[in-house]
């Protein structure tokens, strides 16, 4: 009976490592609301040197540069002139619903992730257009000229289907010649391009993975139930990508370049305490920067209001897990 129990799970809810030992949990060392973002929907974090930046689903012609303190963070806006999308190859039809939504929520170009390289280059993934904006430290800001092979590969192996549910995140290695995109759900997946001279190729083949089905809430979560897995962002550090699982409310370390899961942390202990709930039937990190003493995650409250009343999007600190991000199962 046990035995049939764990194959169903597996194949309906792909929940196999439901069965296994629950991953251990973070601890959260501080919290902090977002003041000053116009849009709000804070959707992506980045740490270039000591600075964190961010940037709103619904703002196309602006980033914020976060000033951390202990208590409230006021985000400095910079503003940015982008050029005209190029085409990456989306179908028609997913261009056309992205075209209608901007009309009802704002931002054309969706942002939803954020990263650096370590000359201070900043990288922004265009969710609705799967492009890559460039904005130098100096000078203008300029798309990513990417091979339409990313695109074609990912939708060949079930990725960027629906509207809503393109590329979510994404992370740069330090010289900034290699880069990992994350396909947020149905199917959700991750993908690595290379820089050759001016054009982002598919380098054998541009995709680690490509998963579908589902996965339980955590039972905390209220009227938990099973719900796609998804990414809902990236973190590269000391040579380990770190994926940010939203729906089962999770940071796990992959190898960067297989996917292969390697260890998760929970962090649904914190975040689903009472006070911090949403009325949201999903969960709502959306942004991840993980370094050698701890994690950033932040917040997209989609303009909801937090069980306490706080209606800010918000950034959380957790501490690194003890013997640190690189330790063996």
């Amino acid at each position: 009976m046990r035995v049939g129990f764990a194959l169903v799970c597996a194949l309906l809810l792909g929940c196999g490592s439901a069965l296994a030992e629950p991953a251990p949990a973070l601890r959260l060392l501080s919290e902090h609301p977002v003041e000053g973002m116009r849009g709000g929907n804070l959707s992506g974090l980045a740490q270039c040197g000591q600075q964190l930046w961010t940037v709103s689903d619904r703002d196309d012609d602006q980033i914020y540069r976060l000033d951390p303190n202990d208590g409230v963070w006021q985000a400095q806006t910079v503003p940015i002139e982008v050029p005209p999308v190029p085409d990456s190859g989306l179908p028609w039809g997913l261009r056309a619903r992205t075209w209608v939504a901007s009309f009802v929520r704002g931002g054309d170009l969706d942002f939803e992730g954020i990263t650096c390289d370590s000359a201070g280059n900043r990288y922004i993934v265009s969710e609705a257009h799967a492009a890559v904006l460039q904005v130098p430290s100096a000078g203008p800001a300029s798309w990513l000229k990417i091979s339409p092979l990313l695109v074609r590969e990912a939708r060949a192996s079930g990725m960027l289907l629906h509207f809503n549910a393109l590329f979510e995140g994404l992370a740069i290695s330090p010289a900034g010649d290699q880069m990992w995109l994350a396909a947020e759900r149905e199917s959700r997946g991750l993908l690595r391009i290379k820089r050759q001279q001016t054009v982002w190729e598919c380098d054998g083949g541009c995709v680690l993975l490509s998963e579908a089905g589902v996965e339980m809430q955590p039972a905390s979560f209220p009227k938990a139930k099973a719900v796609s897995r998804d990414f809902a962002d990236l973190s590269l550090y000391n040579g380990k990508l770190f994926t940010l699982e939203r729906n089962k409310f999770e940071i796990c370390r992959r190898d960067a370049m297989t996917a292969r899961v390697e260890r998760c942390w929970s962090f649904a202990d914190e975040a689903l305490q009472a006070h911090r709930r949403y009325s949201q039937e999903y969960g709502l990190a959306e942004a991840l920067v993980v370094d050698a003493d701890g994690a950033w995650v932040g917040i997209d409250n989609n303009n909801g209001v937090r069980a306490d009343g706080e209606r800010r999007p918000i950034v959380w600190r957790f501490a690194a897990p003890v013997g640190g991000w690189s330790a063996a199962p």
